[in-house]
């Protein structure tokens, strides 16, 4: 048994599975980590598209979407379910109300600092709420404010270091700089927030991620601090996986160099494995002829060079001609295809040798 938990939520093995859109954890692979005692975390990313038989409008079938997921999730998982909601979304209030009523366990809310999400809570209501930060002065601002405007303190935090899959809260030039490496920025993080914890007698936890694929790679975090890791790209090649086969076939081709560095349209650097549509993207050959979801609230479609959420969906659905598939630092290590118990027992086992 871990000493790891989110307030009341006790679980057994330190792992938060990332949350990854579009499409890739739903409540198929969301239950499974969750039944081998880690957190399964769902990507409210997208719904509006893959629910689009439910509703044409995109906002109804993502709040319709989301209720899904999570009503499946809940009934396959005996453990521990969230949702990964990015603040930039321009439904983000829609989709976190959405979460509370139907009961996840914890929202994890990055890509913008979630300034205002306790104002979400209702009574009663026993779901976590965990930012997802990238330094430091994001955590302590977000404690500020939400202990200041809420009197609520974070249940737990989420360190997302430079070699993490998709959007990177950094500058392009400070993603490989070693100053703002996960290794350098956990240990300022950690002696900050237990100032916190000592002012307000409460116990945030620290969940790092970025990059980590291995179970020595775990031990290393969490004897920095951390008191879990988040991983994502670990759980891409796995049975329960919901994206389809073509996407994971992806990851388990990849070499070293195939994983690279994108401009998104949401205005932040991420990580992606390179495709023909990233190709055609930086010789201009893409261009999205109008904006029909609306679904980020930093992205023009007038100046941006694509639509994401097209692109994104394209690569859930296995067509890397008109997408790609957005990848941690180290996915090319995939080999191949096995369950999301095999996977965490392996982490596991790396955990307690390393």
């Amino acid at each position: 048994m871990s000493n790891f938990s989110i307030g009341n939520l006790q679980l057994s093995v330190p792992i938060v599975q990332g949350g990854m859109g579009v499409g890739i954890s739903l409540n198929g692979l969301a239950s499974a980590v969750a039944n081998e005692g880690g957190v399964g975390v769902i990507s409210c990313a997208g719904l509006g598209l893959l629910y689009r038989d439910f509703s044409k409008n995109y906002n109804e079938a993502s709040i319709f979407g989301l209720a899904e997921e999570l009503r499946k999730a809940k009934e396959k998982a005996k453990g521990v379910i969230g949702v990964n909601i990015m603040v930039a979304l321009t439904n983000f209030a829609d989709m976190v109300k959405t979460a509370i009523s139907s009961r996840a366990d914890v929202i994890f809310a990055g890509a913008g600092l979630p300034l205002d999400l306790p104002s979400f809570l209702t009574k009663d209501c026993k779901t976590k709420l965990v930012p997802i930060v990238s330094s430091t002065r994001a955590a302590l601002i977000i404690c500020e404010k939400w202990i200041k405007n809420y009197n609520y303190v974070p249940d737990a935090i989420v360190l997302e270091g430079p070699k993490a899959g998709g959007h990177l809260g950094y500058k392009e030039n400070q993603i490989a700089d070693e100053k703002f490496s996960l290794e350098e920025i956990l240990p300022d993080l950690v002696k900050n927030i237990k100032v916190v914890e000592e002012q307000n007698n409460c116990k945030i936890p620290i969940i790092a991620g970025g990059g980590i694929y291995d179970g020595e790679g775990m031990k290393r975090i969490i004897d920095m601090g951390a008191s879990a890791v988040q991983m994502g790209s670990i759980f891409v090649t796995t049975d329960e996986c919901d994206a389809s086969p073509a996407f994971k076939e992806a990851y388990i081709k990849a070499t070293e160099k195939d994983v690279e560095i994108i401009k998104s349209p949401v205005g932040m650097p991420g990580r992606a494995i390179f495709s023909k549509f990233i190709e055609s993207v930086k010789e201009g050959k893409e261009k999205p002829n109008g904006c029909p979801y609306h679904c980020i609230r930093t992205c023009d479609y007038n100046t941006s060079p694509y639509c994401i959420i097209k692109a994104l969906y394209n690569a859930y659905k296995g067509n890397f001609s008109k997408g790609y598939a957005f990848a941690g630092s180290n996915a090319f290590k995939a080999e191949k295809i096995m369950s999301v118990k095999e996977t965490i027992k392996n982490l596991m086992d790396g955990f307690r040798k390393g």
